[in-house]
């Protein structure tokens, strides 16, 4: 039984910085491609970012440049460190498997708001 857990959000100011945790039970990094996504309420699911077991990585546009994602396949965690964050990152951010998100893997996510 896979099981993932975000934490690291919070609420911070605009320009601030966070930086997301996702731990995995079981082998969960055998899987190529993990990725982190967000949702907003009334929204459709968006994906942040992805990176391969090799570690190559790929953004959405609206963060490119601000967030970094990467991965410690021997302790099966997944980070995004998020800089110069927006009220617009405002969400609750998930980490999954890519391109295919699991039903079974959804966690409880972890609540992002940037607010001053």
């Amino acid at each position: 039984q896979v099981q993932l857990v975000e934490s690291g959000g919070g609420l911070v100011q605009p320009g601030g910085s966070l930086r997301l945790s996702c731990a995995a039970s079981g082998s969960i990094f055998s899987i190529d491609t993990m990725g982190w996504y967000r949702r907003v309420p009334g929204k459709q699911l968006e994906l942040v970012a992805r990176i391969t077991s090799s570690g190559a990585t790929n953004y959405a546009d609206s963060v490119k440049g601000r967030f970094t994602i990467s991965r410690d396949n021997a302790k099966n965690l997944l980070y995004l460190q998020m800089n110069s964050l927006k009220p617009e990152d405002t969400a609750v951010y998930y980490c999954n498997t890519y391109p295919f998100p699991r039903a079974d893997y959804w966690g409880q996510g972890t609540q992002v708001t940037v607010s001053s």
